[in-house]
């Protein structure tokens, strides 16, 4: 898709795979000519640490990408406890396919290390960070160092919802929940900001002809993802009730690879972090009906066909 000239864009990936955020890494991997992926960053969200760095090298070798630098992270919230989300992913987190162990290293640098080396050593405005999971790496890195803020491009997150409320508790999207604080830190820093919440990735839903799309792509990055999103959406068509699982995570690098996928609002977000009924909520003042500054631009919709139709084209190049 992208502009033929335009430079691949440089992006950082902070994960907590997952099954959509496994997508959404092959995603990514999928698309070199669009995406340079500079290292994925692990952090402890839907499996403890442990888990999701495993996870996350376990990606890059279906992808035949063992070279992709990959950093495990923090491994609880700033403030609080862990809370996981094995009750949907599975015990590993990647449950479904049965992939192998991975052989590729995990880096030796700390994943904030890493986040804010790489934003120091780009000029300004190069590097996209992306993050899939809980903020905790991020807002350490930017508590840590703040010079890096000015030089972050954008920050393309999956987290939040308005309309859909929440999806853990009634009022908060898991990735927010997980640390608030982290969150409250992220949308106050005054980097820009894209926020695909549940709104947009609740209307991105694996029917069985999209996963069959997936499966019928024959190879070993095909059938995989249609394993994974199998095993999630047993979960999700209970609890929603609906023809099939919202694919969350890869509307983040759908966006980088067309942006004409989805329509938002560039409206001011706040993170609830003190209320005990609706703490990790994502406050979005889509109405405006407040004079706070706008400070994200929260997406609402997306054209879920063209989504499904970019993101088999990219898996068939795996």
């Amino acid at each position: 898709m992208g502009d033929f000239n335009m430079p691949a864009r440089k992006i950082i990936i902070d994960t907590d795979p997952g099954q959509d955020d496994a997508v959404a890494i092959l995603l990514a991997l999928g698309s070199p000519k669009d995406i340079e992926i500079l290292g994925i960053t692990a952090v402890a969200g839907n499996v403890p640490l442990a888990l999701t760095q495993k996870n996350a090298r376990m990606v890059c070798e279906l992808a035949g990408r063992p070279d992709i630098k990959v950093y495990a992270g923090s491994k609880h919230p700033l403030a609080h406890r862990l809370v996981t989300a094995e009750h949907v992913h599975g015990k590993t987190g990647l449950d479904g396919p049965t992939l192998p162990d991975p052989t590729m290293p995990l880096q030796d640098q700390h994943a904030v290390d890493f986040i804010i080396e790489t934003l120091r050593n780009h000029p300004a405005g190069t590097v996209t960070l992306c993050p899939l999971g809980p903020l905790t790496n991020i807002a350490s890195a930017f508590n840590q160092a703040p010079d890096i803020i000015e030089k972050v491009q954008e920050i393309v997150l999956m987290g939040g919802a308005y309309f859909e409320v929440g999806n853990i508790t009634p009022a908060a999207e898991f990735n927010i929940y997980v640390d608030p604080e982290a969150a409250e830190i992220v949308f106050k820093a005054g980097a820009p900001i894209t926020v695909m919440p549940l709104d947009v990735t609740h209307k991105a839903l694996v029917t069985k002809s999209r996963n069959d799309a997936f499966r019928d792509l024959g190879t070993p990055v095909g059938i995989a993802v249609a394993e994974m999103t199998d095993f999630f959406e047993r979960f999700d068509k209970e609890k929603y009730g609906t023809a099939g699982a919202p694919l969350h995570d890869p509307t983040v690098i759908a966006y980088l690879l067309n942006p004409k996928l989805f329509t938002g609002r560039f409206i001011n977000v706040e993170i609830e972090t003190k209320s005990t009924l609706t703490r990790g909520m994502t406050v979005a003042d889509w109405w405006r009906v407040t004079d706070r500054e706008p400070n994200a631009m929260f997406m609402g919709d997306i054209d879920a066909d063209g989504f499904f139709e970019l993101l088999t084209n990219r898996l068939a190049n795996l």
